[in-house]
């Protein structure tokens, strides 16, 4: 709605795992380095945890959409507390799979056939499992575990990329045989302020403008109610450029970023 107003492509601040908006801050960064080395030495599992709003999706999309798609066969399933063969059925759809219907027993059998037929094509397979945390079925995490089983002589059959909110780790105590076959991991936190404010220019120049259209007290005052979380950033940010748009101001003023710091909720301004 205001993009053409403040002269932007799109709209920088969009609460999406966009990996267009990726921006890699040096925990981010140490992160994809971890998973990425997990990846491609076919060491099995990887976690990633992190607190709510700190980016945990956006860098798993960023990571597979950054694989070469000669190399690497990738799904992707975004609320996997799902029985075992719902779990499954997602899984083969990320792939190009139809397995609507299908018993438990042929969805095993597919994907273990996928996983060889890959495996002989020269491909590496990927899965990842976001918001782990939410599964709650013993018997899911047993499937999960399962998918650990296909191993090939040097690597594992396909590699697992867990990530969810720090509680996961939690539930992976209760899991020994799937927590000893995570290889690698890492953990995403708040931005640092000067972390903040290069996410915060980077995600404006992204969409085709600059952190000039912000005066810099009113910039200063949403980086600090945002605690350096990157979802915060976002909401109080785009509030205030339509707060400036409902103006038809040139500039967002410290005016604009109070009244965007009033809309929401309490518990969100707090760092």
């Amino acid at each position: 709605m205001y993009e053409s107003h403040w002269g932007l492509r799109d709209k920088p601040f969009r609460n999406t795992p966009d990996p267009r908006y990726f921006f890699c801050a040096p925990a981010h960064e140490e992160a994809l380095a971890r998973a990425l080395y997990a990846v491609a030495e076919g060491l099995g599992g990887f976690l990633l945890t992190g607190e709510v709003g700190c980016g945990k999706t956006l860098a798993l999309r960023a990571l597979l959409s950054g694989l070469d798609p000669a190399r690497f066969e990738a799904a992707f399933v975004g609320l996997p507390d799902l029985p075992p063969d719902g779990l499954l059925r997602e899984l083969l759809r990320g792939f190009g799979y139809r397995p609507e219907g299908w018993p438990a027993d042929g969805l095993r059998r597919a994907l273990g056939d996928f996983l060889a037929l890959s495996a002989t094509r020269g491909m590496a397979v990927v899965v990842a499992l976001d918001e782990a945390q939410s599964i709650r079925r013993p018997e899911t995490w047993e499937e999960i575990r399962l998918l650990l089983n296909h191993q090939a002589e040097k690597r594992f059959g396909l590699t697992l990329l867990l990530s969810g909110q720090p509680e996961l780790r939690g539930l992976l105590e209760g899991q020994p045989p799937l927590a000893q076959r995570l290889a690698m991991q890492a953990h995403l936190g708040p931005l640092s302020t000067q972390d903040a404010w290069a996410y915060f220019r980077h995600r404006l120049d992204r969409a085709g403008g600059s952190a000039d259209l912000f005066e810099e007290g009113a910039a200063q005052m949403l980086i600090k109610a945002s605690g350096g979380v990157p979802r915060r950033l976002n909401h109080l940010a785009d509030l205030a450029l339509f707060a400036g748009y409902g103006q038809r101001a040139q500039r967002v003023t410290a005016a604009f970023a109070a009244q965007a710091l009033a809309e929401v909720p309490v518990w969100e301004n707090k760092p």
